[in-house]
């Protein structure tokens, strides 16, 4: 892997295969910072109501978006420990927001589920956020959607934007999967 360099210069590699340089994209990078506070924290004055933090919202977000998701895939899903992962969960079904079944074909198997709490809760969260996603596209004018939507996900690793796409943008906007 390429050495960052530190210096006058302040170069990076483009990426940690390549050794071309790419001078830091400080602007976007601050905007990423900004937007990012500011669309969490929407969402975080409500978690906050219940002891809740960003990944309780992270798997809430999930969970509803994919029922049936079953534990394993969610890990995949979050990148975290299955460790991270027990202690948010146990609380949101704990606290009534999710549910976790059995599987149909492998018991042992844990299939997870919003409760009628927990979806309420993920659409007033996806509600928040989204008037802040919709007031930003109404000012970035026409096809911004398309071309933000674009970014981002060319922004996901290369060897998961297919998987992500797919987990992404193969589902109704209004709800959950079919």
């Amino acid at each position: 892997m390429a050495d960052i360099k530190f210096g006058n210069d302040q170069t990076i590699p483009e990426d940690g295969e390549h050794e071309t340089p790419v001078s830091p994209h400080w602007t976007l990078i601050e905007l990423l910072f900004f937007a990012y506070r500011d669309f969490t924290k929407d969402a975080d004055e409500v978690l906050a109501q219940f002891g809740f933090g960003r990944a309780h919202h992270r798997v809430l977000h999930f969970v509803n978006r994919n029922p049936g998701l079953t534990v394993a895939d969610l890990l995949d899903i979050l990148k975290i420990t299955k460790q991270s992962l027990a202690r948010v969960l146990k609380q949101l079904v704990e606290d009534g927001f999710i549910e976790q079944r059995a599987g149909a074909s492998d018991r042992r198997q844990r299939l997870l589920f919003t409760t009628q709490r927990g979806k309420a809760l993920a659409l007033e969260l996806a509600a928040r956020q989204s008037k802040r996603i919709q007031r930003a596209l109404n000012e970035a004018g026409p096809d911004a959607q398309a071309r933000f939507h674009d970014t981002l996900l060319a922004m996901v690793d290369v060897g998961e934007r297919e998987r992500v796409a797919a987990l992404t943008t193969a589902r109704r906007e209004d709800g959950p999967r079919p």
